[in-house]
């Protein structure tokens, strides 16, 4: 399988090794630019909004059966 980076519009394996080394640079210079937050911090966020949508959560309560997209308009009958 062919592995796409689209550096210039080049497959990884026709790229040079100073192509790919540059490539890299570009990266870690965006990810350096990123504002980090402490793992502990964020995951109580993320736990705290996901209690507070639980009530609205369909996959949790279910999809009442007036509003239930899928449900089955009618039934087939076979006589």
């Amino acid at each position: 399988m062919d592995v796409w980076f689209g550096f210039q519009g080049k497959m990884a394996q026709d790229m040079t090794e100073k192509e790919l080394l540059k490539m890299e640079i570009d990266q870690l210079k965006k990810e350096v630019k990123l504002e980090r937050q402490m793992v502990s911090k964020t995951a109580k966020e993320i736990k705290d909004y996901i209690e507070s949508m639980a009530a609205e959560d369909p996959l949790l309560k279910g999809i009442p059966e007036d509003k239930n997209p899928f449900k089955e308009k009618g039934g087939c009958i076979i006589s």
